[in-house]
């Protein structure tokens, strides 16, 4: 009971002002030997969370459109880049759906030209000249560019190998042994 007296008498006798705070800096001084990489982390995101919401803010304060004539020219640039490929992506999905198009014709005309070949054969009838006349007409009709006429590379009459109408008519010996017996 004396021991517990003398503590009490010892806590009593100090005043609360002149009480070190020791004990507090000694439990940070663990706490951040223990967890201090922890902390700084949790701190970094805690600032670049608070940076980012701020940007946020004063940005959606700003929502009041700005004319295109006071933006700077690198937004201005921007801008039109966006336009002129949306405007370009819109040509070519104009172009795909053509030729879509143009595909689903062509099967169209195959499936009609089967459909007949397969009832004059039913009939009995010839369908390979039918069938050709309108696949030449097919083709003709889709092909952009004029057929031309071919020409010979050769005279028809000349042959290089026969030795026949040339102006050599040399002719190399037989290949083997003589035959002088």
């Amino acid at each position: 009971m004396e021991a517990q007296d003398g503590a009490r008498v010892l806590n009593e006798d100090v005043p609360p002002e002149s009480q070190d705070l020791s004990f507090v800096l000694a439990s940070v001084t663990a706490f951040l030997s223990e967890y201090g990489w922890y902390a700084a982390i949790v701190c970094g995101g805690v600032y670049l969370l608070l940076q980012h919401l701020r940007k946020n803010r004063s940005t959606d304060s700003q929502s009041p459109p700005v004319s295109t004539s006071s933006q700077d020219p690198e937004v201005r640039r921007h801008v039109s880049l966006e336009a002129s490929r949306r405007r370009m992506q819109e040509e070519q999905d104009a172009r795909a759906a053509e030729f879509r198009e143009r595909q689903q014709r062509l099967e169209e005309d195959k499936r009609r030209q089967k459909i007949e070949m397969w009832e004059s054969m039913k009939e009995g009838k010839s369908y390979k000249g039918k069938a050709q006349q309108s696949t030449e007409e097919a083709t003709s009709s889709s092909s952009l560019r004029p057929k031309t006429e071919k020409k010979p590379l050769r005279n028809s009459g000349y042959s290089p190998l026969s030795g026949d109408g040339g102006t050599c008519s040399w002719r190399p010996g037989r290949r083997g042994p003589s035959t002088g017996g």
